[in-house]
């Protein structure tokens, strides 16, 4: 072995340090994780166990397994027999909960059990970040991306999906049948009744699995949103980056600041489109920062008139890029971008320079509108270019001028959008990385949101590890 660096042997004995102390350095982030446990209200918060019953088997503090659980997500062991086994050989653990060794179920039923608290621990760490002036920016970027969740696309039905597996049964018994009647001109009498057996076989398990779909489709047009999932009934089947693709799982919604790319607040939603989400994440990150006014980008995917008014009245001042729907663009007309409102006037200017005047208002999809177009259209010039009808009509919303003061927003800082894709999509990946690229581990959505809660505070814990160091969170946390 010479000229290699060679190890230890085995067999030679060694003298450890005397205490588990000397193996943890003084800035390793176990210490945060047990500063930032130990100062927590953990009674307050509402863990379960904090005072010891007075009869029975002692169990283990709250403090120990909540510790176990954050290390655990911190370093992507998130399985709780992964954790027992961790616990049982890794140094940092050992000195992390004091030697102890809780078993899978102990450790499971601990993040079953208490997962409203897991969630405000979270939510405390948001705070610490606050106490350290790491939120200060006041601008946000907010996204949501859909996780799988246990629940296999197979167990997940729809009416689609239960038609598309009737026509399949269907198919399937009509080439058995027709099997069946080639057996009988051309086998052998010993084949044949063999063939003939197992063929009866699988029609009869296609007839059983047809009155399975029957049963199904009876839970399905019972639920609220005509959808079903066996193994986690909460999770729902969801499209997926507009590929014709999707996955059952959950829409889990993150606010993430612009400066430190810090998440401030999460969600986890079973609605598969962002549509109905903006109002709702943005005031729960305003009161989160308690501030007065909020600076929020987002994408296209969260447009909605209604929901943008709604942050505006909230103080939450919303950027994002208008989609492009109008079905006259795509078709190579002149879209209504191209009409110029004239405010003073209550009118548009069409490309061709004529006024389109208001003419009447009519509620639409809970809307009011304001209906314009001009006389003059069947004269045009430009008339092909515009529109196929007897005149061009152009709607107008009544907070229209909210969306448009939303697009000038965006037409002063082209770079929000950007902006908006580099901070929160990050965060994503990152998540997603730790996850494995995998599933949940856990069902139904409150569990799925204490294992989320503990993905972010690990993320969270991580970037701020990153910004600051383990000694000065350790003096935050103290002082």
């Amino acid at each position: 072995m010479g000229r290699f660096i060679s190890g230890a042997d085995r067999k030679q004995t060694t003298l450890f340090p005397p205490c588990v102390d000397d193996w943890i350095g003084e800035d390793n982030p176990v210490r945060v994780i047990d500063a930032f446990v130990d100062a927590l209200d953990l009674l307050g918060l509402g863990f379960e166990g904090v005072e010891p019953a007075a009869t029975g088997r002692p169990s283990y503090h709250p403090s120990v397994l909540l510790k176990l659980y954050i290390y655990g997500y911190l370093n992507r062991v998130q399985s709780s027999r992964r954790l027992e086994r961790e616990a049982d050989r890794n140094v940092e653990l050992m000195w992390l909960v004091g030697r102890l060794v809780p078993d899978h179920k102990t450790i499971a039923d601990f993040r079953r059990d208490n997962g409203v608290a897991i969630r405000q621990v979270c939510s405390r760490f948001v705070l610490l970040c606050r106490e350290m002036s790491l939120l200060t920016s006041g601008s946000i970027a907010i996204d949501g991306s859909k996780f799988k969740a246990v629940n296999n696309r197979d167990r997940n039905f729809t009416k689609a999906k239960l038609a598309r597996r009737r026509e399949q049964i269907e198919e399937s018994v009509t080439r058995y049948l027709a099997q069946l009647d080639t057996a009988d001109r051309h086998q052998p009498t010993d084949v044949l009744a063999a063939k003939t057996t197992r063929l009866k076989e699988r029609i009869a398990k296609l007839e059983g699995e047809m009155k399975r779909l029957d049963g199904l489709e009876e839970q399905m047009l019972a639920a609220s949103d005509q959808q079903i999932s066996l193994t986690d009934p909460d999770a729902r089947s969801m499209a997926t980056s507009g590929r014709g693709t999707g996955m059952v799982g959950y829409n889990v919604q993150i606010a993430v600041d612009t400066e430190n790319h810090i998440i401030v607040t999460h969600d986890v939603t079973n609605i598969g489109n962002d549509r109905a989400q903006l109002t709702r994440m943005s005031t729960k990150t305003k009161a989160v920062l308690e501030k007065d006014q909020l600076e929020v980008v987002v994408d296209r995917g969260y447009f909605s008139g209604v929901e943008i008014l709604a942050s505006e009245q909230a103080g939450v001042t919303v950027t994002m890029p208008r989609p492009m729907t109008s079905e006259a663009k795509m078709a190579g007309r002149f879209g209504k971008q191209d009409f110029i409102y004239l405010p003073e006037q209550d009118a548009y200017r069409c490309p061709a320079g004529e006024t389109l005047s208001y003419r009447y208002t009519r509620e639409e999809g809970g809307l009011t509108l304001k209906r314009y177009w001009a006389s003059v259209c069947a004269n045009c010039s430009m008339k092909a270019q515009c529109t196929p009808s007897k005149e061009r009509r152009v709607s107008r919303w009544e907070h229209e001028e909210v969306i448009e003061a939303m697009q000038l927003r965006l037409d002063a800082n082209p770079n929000a959008m950007r902006i908006r894709r580099q901070t929160v999509e990050h965060p994503f990946g990152t998540l997603k990385a730790r996850m494995g690229y995998t599933h949940f581990l856990t069902k139904t959505k409150p569990r799925v949101s204490t294992e989320m809660a503990l993905h972010v505070l690990a993320y969270n814990l991580t970037r701020v590890l990153n910004i600051m160091g383990s000694k000065a969170i350790l003096k935050a946390i103290t002082t």
